[in-house]
């Protein structure tokens, strides 16, 4: 049982601090690397050292991940899985709440997007041209060796390639060829054959779509599939499903087989060594319950929000006493259980406050506000709160701080925590520790894979305007000595950009339009319906399928009418037909200089559904096909709310 002091706020003194912008929170979400095969390596923003890449390490703004040759990665955004092939220099220049901004300047991209919200932007942004993705579906980019192609397939949804001031539409089973860069040309063909990147992503795709797990979380919640495999599911009457964790080791704990990484915005952020631990570190709880650990994920909801570490640490003098060794500083922590508040490193609006903490637990709202004013507006020092999990044995993990600012792996460098040592102890809401290098890369290695300079600075096309990039870490450390544990807040990065020019690496960009406004085309029209696409070529190294030659046209030319298709258009369903991936020889690549920066036209507010077509005659009478595929879309939409009404049906029952 635990006992709070309850401190209640006026009205006016919670507005005061609503002066800390929503703008300035953190993003509510992350990128989860959630599969790594092959030599894949990874830049942190902010830093020039490439590293081996690390399973389970959440990604953000200005992160970068090369794949060499046979390697192959995964990364989740919500519901959305992003894949890899091998030979891809990948990068992120914008991810926040409601924007994912790709570079991709070299290799093969896959994308499959479950869910779009209104207010939601993905765009990859490659050499020839800024594609966004307009509606759920199925996407692959590939860009050459030599940079002056990009090939655009859409198997199910609909997207938008923008370049060289002209915008046109991409409809699904249909494949666009855009080569050059300063007046790109487009060729447009049916979707060929699959080959086996294609079908290592469908089965991913299956992998998802079967998971059980996804009855008890948001399909928004970035691992939940990998639970499936790892651990069994279980109805408790206090805390409702709660998921068991199979074939962990004697003496396990939440939090102690990983390390520690800085990952600005949030700071210190844990990354965990099984393949399942992403979800239950990142979301919900952990009770320690008939003899085991599990896991609670809490209400589900449509986009639960991130956080770093959902723990309490534990510090000062009352620690050290009989853990410390030869009188090192050490710094522990315990899971958090459920109905407990989390209190971030870094200050939040209260309306953060209470989403991050709402989203993974059940939790009293008034509890929510009475702790945010105690931390927030009137900086109290609450000495006396009890928490769950704090005297539960063997639940409090503790090393030597330079155990943690060097990302060494806990579990080798965990000291004894004996039965009652953190009683007394002062529980805080971030270690007083200040990171360092190694701690932004993870403790890792530097790696000898990396993109060659000119692959990684190759120029690409923006559509939107991304962020500057993230301040080189060696110019925030003086900042961070100075606030140890406490992660740099918006205003302070801001000023920091605009006093001291960036140094960190970031490509090229070129706008992707002029500044007048460009004429807006429709799909550039198949020129070769009446024959099928030539089969693909495949090389006998085993490598990317030769491209089929095609015709090319000069620039997209305006829609024109077409007959209705008499066929009937299959299921909304992914087409296992791939594009094929060009495959050339590998000559020295000159890096592209931009063209002068020109003034960008604002872009008109995003939905679900794809913009009009804007014309100077009146727009040709929709398609057949696209007929039917809005049908059966909105058909696929009113199953999908069945089954959710079932499974929610079916919690309740359970509880």
């Amino acid at each position: 049982m635990r006992t709070q002091i309850l401190i209640l706020m006026t009205v006016g003194a919670l507005a005061g601090t609503l002066a800390f912008g929503q703008d300035s929170d953190p993003p509510g979400r992350a990128a989860r690397l959630s599969y790594v095969s092959g030599s894949v390596s990874f830049q942190p923003g902010g830093v020039e050292d490439w590293v081996e890449a690390t399973l389970n390490r959440p990604l953000t703004t200005g992160d970068r991940l090369w794949t060499e040759s046979g390697a192959r990665a995964e990364l989740n955004i919500g519901s959305a899985a992003f894949r890899l092939n091998g030979r891809t220099n990948f990068a992120f220049l914008n991810l926040d709440d409601t924007t994912a901004q790709i570079q991709i300047s070299l290799g093969t991209l896959s994308v499959r997007l479950r869910r779009l919200a209104e207010d939601e932007t993905f765009e990859i942004d490659t050499p020839q041209a800024a594609f966004s993705l307009l509606r759920p579906g199925e996407y692959r980019i590939d860009v050459n060796e030599q940079g002056d192609t990009t090939i655009v397939t859409v198997r199910g949804g609909e997207g938008e390639a923008t370049a060289g001031g002209q915008a046109f539409a991409v409809h699904a089973r249909e494949q666009v060829r855009i080569t050059g860069t300063e007046q790109p040309s487009y060729d447009r063909r049916d979707v060929p054959p699959a080959d086996s990147f294609d079908n290592w992503c469908m089965d991913r795709d299956r992998r998802e779509d079967r998971s059980q797990s996804a009855r008890y979380v948001s399909r928004d919640m970035p691992g939940y599939a990998d639970l499936d495999d790892h651990g069994a599911w279980r109805t408790y009457p206090d805390y409702g499903p709660v998921w068991v964790p199979s074939g962990v080791p004697i003496g396990w704990a939440p939090y102690r087989f990983g390390h520690w990484a800085w990952i600005a915005p949030w700071g210190w952020t844990w990354v965990d060594d099984t393949p399942w631990g992403y979800a239950p570190f990142h979301y919900g709880r952990w009770v320690f319950v008939g003899g085991y650990w599990g896991w609670v994920p809490g209400p589900v909801v449509v986009r639960p929000v991130y956080a770093p570490a959902l723990v309490a640490w534990v510090g000062g003098s009352h620690l050290s006493v009989g853990i410390a060794v030869g009188g090192a500083p050490t710094v522990g922590w315990f899971p958090l259980a459920p109905h407990e508040v989390w209190v971030p490193a870094y200050r939040a609006s209260p309306r953060y406050f209470t989403r991050v903490n709402e989203t993974n637990t059940v939790v009293n709202n008034v509890n929510i506000t009475n702790v945010y004013n105690n931390v927030y507006v009137n900086k109290t020092n609450v000495t006396n709160v009890r928490y769950v999990n704090q005297n539960v044995n063997g639940a409090v993990t503790a090393v030597p701080q330079n155990a943690m600012v060097s990302g060494r792996a806990v579990s080798q460098a965990a000291l004894r925590v004996p039965p009652g040592a953190v009683a007394n102890a002062e529980i805080q809401h971030a270690p007083l520790v200040a990171p360092e290098r190694s701690a932004v890369v993870g403790g890792r290695a530097l790696s000898n894979a990396a993109p060659p300079a000119a692959i990684a600075n190759r120029a690409v096309v923006a559509k939107a305007a991304p962020p500057p990039p993230p301040v080189p870490f060696s110019q925030q450390q003086s900042v961070l000595r100075a606030n140890p544990g406490r992660p740099l807040d918006a205003g302070t990065v801001n000023q920091m950009q605009r006093s001291v020019p960036a140094q960190a690496s970031r490509p090229m960009i070129r706008p992707a339009s002029p500044s007048a406004p460009a004429a807006r085309f429709g799909t550039p029209p198949n020129t070769d319906t009446q024959a099928p696409p030539p089969e693909m070529r495949r090389q006998n190294t085993g490598g990317t399928p030769q491209q089929p030659e095609m015709r090319r046209n000069n620039a997209p030319p305006p829609v024109q009418q077409q007959p209705p298709v008499q066929q009937q258009q299959p299921e909304f369903r992914r087409n296992p037909t791939p594009p094929p991936a060009q495959s050339q020889p590998q000559p020295e690549i000159r890096r592209n200089t931009p063209p002068p920066a020109v003034q960008q036209p604002q872009p008109a507010p995003r939905s679900n559904t794809p913009p009009p077509e804007r014309h100077a005659a009146p727009p040709p009478e929709m398609r057949r096909e696209d007929r039917q595929q809005r049908r059966e879309e909105k058909q696929q939409q009113r199953r999908d709310e069945k089954q959710q009404k079932r499974e929610e049906k079916e919690r309740k029952q359970q509880l």
